[in-house]
């Protein structure tokens, strides 16, 4: 599923760059060029990240904030600023819900990297299935056993985990990176394309042709999807 950000900055030039950026990594932009008009958006919308500058016409960053996490949206937001602002007001930004906090100038690499770390952490932790089926598969997550059709599928304890994932974002894509996050626990891995040998080997136990799989599906450039 596409990942939606609101970026809220008056900076016409920079507010251009970030969302061309930003939809070259496949994330769908809405933008606001003004406080009112982004805390309007950030209400009406159901996004995934917002990207949103200390200064603007009619209502600031800092207000705006507070504002959503009255609410109790729990909207990542990155804070942009302009000025080298004393610690106090990063602190500020972050006691009032802000997620992270950026200076400018700054890179749209780095802005890009933090975004995917803040998103990493915020995706929700799979939800405790005791079991789950599909086709003619059924796991069972209390006992990590499986059958297909009346043949017991032998799962690893990885491989119980991909599916517990799987099944609980189903629809979600998941991106690499977030599955090894989650299912190994590690920010970082030897390679992400550990992953696909994973995949293939749990192909060949669920899928009626592991060929052309009907239930984990790859998703070019971005990761996976699981369909029940």
């Amino acid at each position: 599923m596409m990942k939606k950000i609101l970026i809220i900055e008056d900076d016409k030039a920079l507010l251009d760059t970030l969302k061309a950026a930003m939809e070259a990594e496949n994330y769908h932009v809405l933008t606001a060029m003004d406080g009112k008009e982004g805390l309007l958006l950030a209400n009406q919308e159901k996004l995934d990240l917002i990207c949103l500058d200390l200064v603007l016409p009619s209502l600031g960053g800092f207000e705006i904030c507070k504002k959503l996490r009255e609410k109790d949206d729990k909207t990542p937001i990155v804070f942009l600023t302009g000025e080298k602002k004393e610690e106090i007001d990063k602190v500020l930004g972050l006691e009032l819900g802000g997620d992270d906090y950026i200076t400018k100038p700054f890179g749209t690499r780095e802005l890009l990297a933090r975004i995917k770390a803040i998103l990493r952490r915020t995706i929700p932790d799979s939800k405790e299935i005791d079991e789950y089926r599909f086709g003619d598969v059924c796991v069972d997550f209390k006992k990590h056993t499986a059958t297909k059709g009346k043949t017991e599928c032998l799962l690893t304890a990885k491989e119980i985990g991909l599916m517990r994932l799987f099944c609980s974002h189903e629809g979600e894509v998941l991106e690499r990176d977030t599955i090894l996050n989650k299912v190994w626990g590690y920010e970082t891995f030897p390679t992400t394309r550990t992953i696909d040998t994973f995949i293939h080997n749990l192909r060949q136990k669920i899928e009626d042709d592991p060929s052309r799989p009907q239930h984990i599906i790859t998703v070019p450039w971005s990761g996976y999807k699981f369909i029940k």
